[in-house]
């Protein structure tokens, strides 16, 4: 399993969103040029995780971009999912169409399954995500 780059790039700019808490605002052109990734990516990503209540856009003079809540309220599934949409690891439990649905014995089990998946991810907030780590 993989997270999409679209998702990763949410969590690498996230990130660097975290780390100007307490420092002001920031705009989306700045997490462009501080992540290395492109200006119409962070923009897209912006855009979405506004929507999903994790970033806020303030207008004006010292306007930007902050985070709409604590770091530490937001997790790593929060993130997946304003970017992905709900964490779930087959499209079965979205109602998609399987071809063995009619005699499959493992589907009943996957709700604990992308529960246990998604209880992971929450439990990694966006304040351990923006620490500094040395890289091994």
């Amino acid at each position: 399993m993989r997270l999409s780059n679209l998702a990763d790039y949410a969590v690498v700019t996230m990130s660097q969103a975290a780390r100007h808490c307490g420092g002001g605002r920031v705009s989306a052109s700045e997490l462009a040029a501080e992540t290395g990734l492109p200006a119409p990516t962070v923009q897209k990503l912006v855009s979405k995780l506004t929507a999903a209540g994790l970033l806020r856009s303030v207008r004006g003079a010292g306007g930007g971009l902050q985070l709409a809540r604590p770091a530490a309220a937001i997790t790593l599934a929060d993130i997946v999912e304003a970017v992905e949409g709900p964490i779930a690891l087959t499209a079965c439990i979205e109602g998609s169409e399987c071809t063995v649905d009619h005699d499959c014995r493992v589907r009943p089990h996957w709700p604990m399954v992308n529960e246990a998946l998604r209880g992971a991810l929450a439990n990694i907030s966006l304040v351990q995500l923006s620490q500094e780590k040395e890289i091994a």
